[in-house]
């Protein structure tokens, strides 16, 4: 898979699609599937507040971003590992015939054997421990009972609440043998993250990302689903500042201490998603995958350490 990477050809596949636009490449549109009850967490667990009771999401808009002390990054480095090496375990297990709802339970039980709680359990009344987003689907996606199949590229999006502490990360995983297109688009989406945290540092505007991935996207032949941002976090799942993946001129600076995920979707296809009927899985309006990848990470003194990186 490594060398098809290497041997893609970028101005082959951008041509291909000016050509046809409507052609994004060959895979299944994903149908939701029935989704199973929700799966039962320890007494002896540390939970979150929305766990007891409803809450709406968390506001990015407002205040300002939490500067951390070294014993808040401290938690954060721990509650963040533990984070990325469960998305790590997760590989082995992404297979053709393979449930979602069989890798959320896998997830889930790895998560409370390491004594944490699944961040996104009744987040705003989302049913599940994590989400897979098959194909078509940008976001949120809920993990039911439809089987992956050979061809798709799912990603799967992790939240871990440990010592009092949110981590967050995802990674878009290739099912098999993936046409040449999707191969490309997940590579690229990866690309771009990874471009994005190499800019960050103390004093940079936060709306040097989204202007970043604009001109990403132009370059690639790609477009940015815009409806989905990067986050502050911390012992709050989400909060300030708010990471923008778009072209913008919004203002903030980011500053030694903050923590915030970036989390760029990227599509072959237009910009535009709409939610589905459950109220959360969004899929794209065109029909087109996306892919993303998401880490959390520390703005250090002189640069940005990556917080979500595994063992």
């Amino acid at each position: 898979m490594k060398k098809l990477f290497l041997n893609l050809s970028v101005g082959r596949i951008i041509q291909r699609l000016s050509k046809k636009k409507e052609n994004f490449g060959r895979f299944n549109k994903v149908v939701l599937g029935n989704v199973s009850p929700e799966r039962s967490v320890p007494l002896h667990i540390e939970k979150p507040d929305y766990y007891y009771y409803f809450m709406p999401p968390g506001d990015t808009s407002s205040g300002e971003p939490e500067i951390k002390t070294d014993e808040q990054i401290h938690q954060m480095r721990v509650s963040c590992k533990l984070t990325a090496n469960t998305l790590k375990a997760c590989e082995g297990i992404i297979k053709a015939g393979v449930k979602t709802d069989e890798v959320d339970a896998f997830l889930h039980e790895l998560i409370i054997s390491s004594n944490a709680y699944p961040s996104p359990l009744r987040y705003a009344g989302f049913p599940k421990s994590i989400c897979t987003s098959v194909n078509d689907v940008a976001c949120h996606g809920i993990p039911d009972d439809r089987c992956l199949v050979d061809g798709d590229i799912v990603n799967v999006d992790i939240s871990v609440y440990y010592g009092g502490y949110h981590g967050d990360c995802s990674k878009t995983f290739l099912v098999g043998n993936v046409d040449e297109e999707g191969c490309y688009l997940v590579k690229s989406t990866e690309e771009c993250l990874n471009e994005c945290i190499s800019l960050c540092r103390p004093n940079v505007e936060f709306n040097a990302i989204g202007n970043y991935i604009n001109k990403f996207c132009n370059e690639k032949g790609l477009n940015v689903i815009p409806a989905f941002i990067g986050h502050g976090i911390g012992t709050y799942f989400h909060g300030p500042p708010e990471i923008l993946h778009f072209k913008n001129n919004f203002p903030g600076a980011m500053q030694h201490g903050m923590t915030f995920t970036i989390e760029p979707i990227l599509t072959f296809g237009g910009p535009e998603v709409e939610i589905q009927k459950d109220g959360w899985t969004a899929t794209t309006l065109d029909g087109a995958r996306t892919a993303q990848f998401e880490h959390t990470i520390l703005i250090t003194e002189t640069g940005a350490e990556v917080l979500t990186k595994p063992d």
